[in-house]
């Protein structure tokens, strides 16, 4: 689109599967990122198509969700690259504090302010246009509705990051005009939120309004924060690291195809051959020993989470589009190149051989086989504990699905097992993990809210 040349514009970049997002600020001029993800083409495509050059490229803390592009980026475009200076990195960068002021531009300033609480050396970075503060870009410091996550640096450390989120959060308010537009990089379904965020975008005012840590008192605010605070990826653990030693560019072009011999030469070497369809695709016929994570918003995230990591990691898709999109989501943590990948149907993949395909079902059935006097089936819950806190079906096992590949022994061995989670993605990926264990399984592929219409016994747990 033409763009005015007196105008600011605010670019936001989306990254739905991790739940972020990233930002480009220009004015016809100069452009500034802030907090690019991995794959940069997304960044670098948008300042070509407007001529700009990157002048900056400002990393509001080490993020512990994704691989940051911001290393990459700024050493392709000799941008300046600006990092915490109290931040332990392994490559030079612009080391900015509490107070620093850049000059972009004859008429963008950005200065920086330290607020402390989702880590240690949390930066937020302050937009003036023509002298006038209009955006703050929070990190995960203040979010919509909410604010980043205080534990990921460890639990000790969880209470102390909690206080310093809301005095930070009420720095923000004091500092800056109430009509500052606030753009967070967290929060938009990110593990890093400690809840999600409410609407789409928003100002200090009404933050100030609506945002626990601007309208609850600092015992009510930390307390509540820590009460709500539940498991995270666990691939998370990698992340900080490798953003402190500077990540390498990515290779996004396809990967080695595999023929249905060295398909199964993976499976059985213990390696992950991820199948991406559907899951109601996938429990009707899919190559034996192949695990579901459908290519989804939450893929990469669970992918993520589960998978030993290291393990080595081949795509089956019905097309090779469908393969390129899963490749771009795991580099986005750091898993750089499937071994192998596959399109097409999964009798192609088998070559010959035959499939294996499990039943899906509804919580109406599960309630009429129940009622049927027939033998109870073990149903298994594998939604996370803050889910379940709210209510459960009576008499089901619980393991959350992040703990299922380390608990499956604790499924009871003796019966056909129904699994269910809220929706049905999470039940088919450990419906094909159990599968892959030779287990008796049934996908409930329904709404949880359907468990309560179809008369099955529900336990509602005090607030």
């Amino acid at each position: 689109m033409d763009l005015k040349r007196s105008a600011v514009e605010i670019i936001a970049i989306d990254t739905p599967s991790l739940g972020d997002r990233s930002y480009l600020v220009h004015d016809g001029e100069h452009a500034v990122v802030i907090d690019p993800q991995r794959d940069i083409d997304r960044m670098t495509d948008v300042v070509a198509a407007h001529g700009l050059p990157i002048t900056h490229v400002l990393e509001t803390h080490i993020h512990n969700d994704y691989i940051t592009g911001g290393f990459t980026l700024a050493q392709q475009t000799g941008a300046t690259y600006a990092v915490n200076a109290a931040d332990q990195v392994a490559y030079q960068r612009l080391p900015v504090r509490d107070g620093d002021v850049l000059e972009v531009g004859p008429r963008m300033q950005v200065r920086v302010l330290a607020t402390p609480g989702h880590t240690f050396t949390h930066l937020a970075y302050v937009l003036a246009v023509d002298g006038r503060a209009t955006a703050v870009f929070t990190g995960g410091s203040l979010l919509y509705g909410s604010t980043g996550r205080p534990d990921l640096l460890g639990a000790r450390h969880a209470e102390t990051l909690a206080r310093h989120q809301y005095v930070s959060a009420r720095r923000l308010v004091a500092e800056l005009p109430a009509e500052t537009h606030v753009y967070p990089t967290h929060g938009f379904g990110s593990f890093c939120a400690a809840t999600q965020a409410q609407g789409p975008s928003s100002t200090l005012a009404t933050e100030a309004r609506v945002n626990p840590a601007l309208t609850q008192a600092e015992e009510e605010y930390v307390a509540g924060l820590l009460a709500g605070l539940d498991a995270y990826p666990a691939y998370y653990a990698h992340m900080g690291p490798a953003n402190a030693a500077g990540p390498g560019p990515v290779d996004l072009t396809p990967p080695h195809t595999a023929d249905p011999v060295e398909l199964r030469r993976r499976v059985k070497g213990g390696e992950w051959v991820v199948d991406l369809r559907h899951r109601t695709a996938f429990a009707a016929g899919h190559l034996p020993g192949t695990l579901n994570f459908a290519l989804h918003d939450s893929f990469v995230t669970y992918l993520g989470w589960l998978i030993p990591w290291g393990t080595r990691v081949t795509l089956l898709g019905e097309t090779a589009a469908d393969v390129a999109a899963a490749q771009r989501d795991l580099v986005r943590i750091g898993i750089d190149r499937p071994a192998a990948a596959a399109t097409g149907k999964p009798e192609d993949w088998a070559g010959g051989q035959d499939l294996d395909s499990f039943p899906t079902a509804t919580f109406d059935a599960l309630a009429a086989l129940i009622n049927g006097h027939h033998e109870h089936p073990v149903v298994l819950d594998v939604r996370r504990n803050d889910e379940r806190r709210h209510s459960y079906v009576d008499g089901t096992v619980h393991i959350p699905i992040h703990e299922l590949p380390a608990r499956l022994a604790e499924v009871p061995g003796d019966r056909q097992v129904w699994v269910h989670c809220a929706s049905g993605y999470r039940a088919a990926i450990a419906a094909s993990l159990l599968h892959r264990a030779g287990r008796d399984v049934v996908a409930i592929d329904d709404e949880y809210i359907a468990a309560h219409t179809a008369g099955l016994p529900i336990v509602v747990q005090a607030a």
